[in-house]
């Protein structure tokens, strides 16, 4: 209707014109850091070719005329099954960063994870999301007294889930951001979680005094100087007290220093669970070994995903590892996917293939980058008007009708 006023909407449906359109308004450090995958992408590469693989299979003469997209996840009543992925610094994309979408999410009634690489506190969005549903995303910090924080502080802000990401102990190598020189947190960004937290932040006076081990000599011109301003301007409170702090210095090489730990094994699992009362996911499960170990720690729930690409160039496309895992889960949790959704159509074939909710991450994140607020709630109301008519037109009027379609694989 809109179209006939000549009105077209800002958020391409298509989704290769919504990359393109958010390339033309980012950064070029803000596109290869959201675009970029790890290596020569041949992982990215592969998560889109496994979709092709699978090809809709639609029944004709089912009564569609109602359909119902809504499930039931830990104990509550969504009303579809899509999830905002957690995404690390999105103030490279919008300067309303993680708050814009957290409102979009709340509007559109998805839940939202908060990332632990956040540019926006999760008590910010929290309070600006209201009752609506919100997960928290963990990094787990070589600091156990900041695990803890952060456990308290999600707990406290009505987070109802916790995510634990476990396919970066260490960043991805990642030639798109390697050639631009870009690291975001470098400049103070994507560390909001971290300089809200009062644990993180006790020792910030002392860990600037302590030597450092960094092998690498930091540059010392126009530009690092920059890059310090900035650090200055991104850290909380007063820009006076921070020019006269060590503290937004301090907060960066803190943070690369512990905010990830490479020596988790799974009876780490244990002391987590003693630390918080909420239902735990694991988010990067690919294989088929590693479902059959979270279900033996007693998770909540798996997420299957590679990371979007980027993490290991090569690596199992996610939706070809998913009904492995869906066979060694068998209904005993709830597996969620992610990694090369695109639209409708995918979230159909993933549901289809057993995963029982679809976390979205690229795609909002373009719409963020176009039209903030706007532009995620524009995003979530195309993926799932495409996924409503998929669903109807494959002859599917439930998410159990979903689950029981047929799937042809393209060899």
């Amino acid at each position: 209707m809109q179209g006939l006023g000549h009105i077209v909407p800002r958020v391409a449906a298509d989704f290769s014109a919504l990359e393109e359109r958010a390339r033309r308004v980012m950064t070029k450090r803000g596109f290869a850091y959201v675009a970029g995958g790890a290596g020569n992408e041949r992982t990215m590469v592969a998560n889109r070719a496994g979709f092709d693989r699978w090809r809709i299979v639609p029944r004709m003469l089912c009564d569609v005329s109602r359909r119902d997209l809504s499930l039931t996840l830990f104990g509550e009543r969504l009303p579809t099954p899509l999830i905002l992925a957690p995404i690390g610094v999105l103030e490279m994309v919008h300067a309303r960063a993680d708050l814009a979408a957290a409102r979009a999410a709340a509007a559109e009634q998805v839940p939202f994870i908060f990332s632990s690489q956040a540019s926006v506190p999760m008590e910010t969005c929290a309070t600006a999301m209201g009752d609506a549903t919100r997960w928290f995303q963990l990094y787990w910090s070589t600091d156990d007294r900041l695990v803890i924080s952060f456990l308290r502080r999600a707990e406290a802000c009505g987070c109802t889930a916790l995510v634990v990401t476990l396919d970066t102990p260490l960043l991805g190598w990642r030639p798109r951001d390697l050639d631009l020189g870009s690291l975001p947190f470098l400049h103070g960004m994507g560390i909001a979680q971290y300089t809200s937290d009062p644990v993180f932040c006790e020792g910030l006076v002392q860990a600037h005094t302590e030597p450092t081990t960094d092998p690498v000599e930091r540059p010392n011109n126009l530009f690092s100087l920059w890059a310090r301003w900035k650090q200055i301007r991104r850290h909380p409170g007063s820009l006076l007290r921070n020019l006269l702090s060590v503290a937004p210095h301090a907060a960066v090489p803190k943070f690369l220093n512990i905010y990830s730990r490479a020596s988790l094994t799974w009876k780490d699992l244990a002391w987590l669970r003693e630390h918080t009362r909420l239902p735990i996911l694991l988010k990067g499960i690919l294989s088929p070994e590693d479902a059959r170990l979270a279900i033996e720690h007693d998770m909540a729930g798996i997420i299957v995903s590679n990371h979007g690409g980027r993490q290991v160039d090569g690596a199992v496309a996610a939706i070809d590892a998913l009904p492995e895992v869906v066979k060694v889960a068998n209904d005993r949790l709830p597996i969620l996917f992610d990694s090369g959704i695109r639209g409708g159509a995918d979230m159909f074939k993933a549901l289809a293939l057993g995963a029982s909710a679809i976390c979205l991450g690229r795609p909002y994140v373009y719409g963020l980058a176009i039209a903030g607020e706007h532009g995620v709630r524009e995003v979530i109301q195309n993926i799932l008007a495409e996924f409503d008519l998929a669903m109807a037109l494959a002859g599917c009027a439930t998410l159990e009708d979903v689950a029981n379609a047929t799937l042809e694989r393209v060899v």
